[in-house]
């Protein structure tokens, strides 16, 4: 049986979080939608996410995702895993512990892969949470379900490379403290498939560089936003290829696996908080002379969300575990499976929230909806559902490969 066992870190800091979200992060929420309101601007940064990051970095709860002692508190993949669960009960959370996507994937990438002036110029601000970063490889005109299907022309000119293409879904391109973009494209179309592609650290106010427009989700206009953003001749110094030419596509698997975690800690989060909303409302709303959680069929739903979400984090722990002590490759599968079934299971928990919540249920009223479209979208965030299950079935066929079997 693979020890679960929550360490002493982990009892300490999740002591800490749970108190941080009741006394501030939850009674912060109808101050945030208040503040979003009367600014009038979707994309604002408003003044109570910066006075939560300020009281969480006050807690020491800043950064808890950075797995180097140099940068935070250098927990591992388990120790981290039940406090993302924990952020993930509120859309506020990892902003105000500065343990947001996709800030955390770039920050592992710049630590890994960054040159002495990407920390000092990109990294130690993210760190500080004083900017922002999106990262850019998913295009319009291809399949980005297959990252080395992306098109954007990455071609050497001098000391510098030229960058022409455009990027959609660029998360948090239009956070106003965005500042530096982490680009993957093609720099060498004759090369092997795998080592076609390279990754670039770019300023998002580059010269050549045009965010287009905020892409919604499922009519959301996400603060921190989904960029189209064009590329038009934006030079880049050859410097600020991360790792490598070629190295593109290595890195964007390096990154991918810990994030996965992450979000789907974040998903078991969110259906904690939906099946305790729908509790509650369950008892408190009477229909037809009764409160209709004495209906059987919202008791099968209530006892079916607790058994699922205690599958699903067994098998996130599990992965977080594999990660830890056998490493992110040998992992891959447990990684591939809570990818497909965190989000899917947290969806239909928060759907069925949604109709014990009835018409309320739909507006903004509750947190619902808007976690309904953040897990829908996250059935096709770093990889569709299909792509992982096709990685799972050929890990699964290959152990009945002829000679595979003794």
């Amino acid at each position: 049986m693979v020890p679960f066992e929550a360490s002493d870190r982990t009892k300490k800091y999740r002591a800490e979080l749970l108190d941080f979200m009741d006394s501030h992060v939850y009674p912060a929420e109808p101050r945030y939608d208040v503040q979003m309101r009367e600014s009038g601007d979707p994309h604002h940064q408003p003044p109570i996410l910066e006075e939560l990051k300020a009281e969480a970095r006050k807690r020491g709860l800043w950064n808890l995702f950075h797995p180097h002692p140099e940068w935070g508190p250098g927990l591992s993949n388990l120790e981290y895993a039940p406090l993302a669960e924990i952020m993930g009960r509120s859309h506020l959370a990892a902003e105000a512990c500065n343990c947001s996507a996709p800030d955390t994937g770039n920050m592992e990438v710049l630590t890994l892969f960054g040159t002495e002036e990407h920390k000092q110029r990109y990294l130690r601000p993210l760190l500080d949470g004083r900017i922002r970063s999106a990262f850019a490889m998913t295009e319009p005109q291809v399949a980005s379900s297959d990252a080395t299907n992306v098109e954007m022309a990455m071609v050497r000119d001098g000391n510098d490379y030229l960058l022409n293409g455009r990027k959609w879904f660029a998360s948090n391109g239009m956070h106003r403290n965005c500042k530096v973009l982490i680009v993957m494209g093609k720099t060498d179309p004759t090369a092997p498939a795998h080592r076609q592609q390279s990754m670039m650290v770019v300023p998002i106010d580059a010269p050549g560089i045009t965010v287009m427009r905020n892409l919604s989700v499922f009519g959301y206009h996400d603060r921190e936003g989904h960029a189209e953003i064009d590329f038009t001749d934006v030079r880049v110094p050859a410097k600020d290829v991360l790792k490598g030419e070629g190295e593109g596509f290595a890195i964007s698997q390096a990154r991918l696996g810990p994030g996965r975690i992450h979000h789907c800690m974040r998903a078991i989060g969110m259906a904690e908080r939906a099946l305790e909303l729908m509790c509650k409302r369950a008892q408190s709303r009477v229909a037809f002379g009764k409160p209709i959680g004495e209906n059987a069929n919202i008791q099968d739903w209530i006892a079916e969300a607790r058994i699922d979400i205690e599958m699903i984090r067994l098998l996130t722990l599990k992965a977080a575990h594999l990660m830890d002590t056998v490493g992110n490759k040998a992992a891959r599968t447990e990684i591939a499976a809570i990818k497909v079934a965190a989000p899917k299971i947290a969806l239909k928990i928060v759907d069925r929230a949604i109709q014990v919540h009835g018409g309320g249920g739909v507006t903004d009223d509750f947190p619902l909806a808007m976690a309904w479209a953040h897990l829908r979208t996250l059935r096709l965030a770093d990889g569709p559902d299909e792509v992982h299950k096709r990685a799972i079935a050929k890990f699964e066929l290959n152990k009945y490969r002829k000679g595979a079997l003794t």
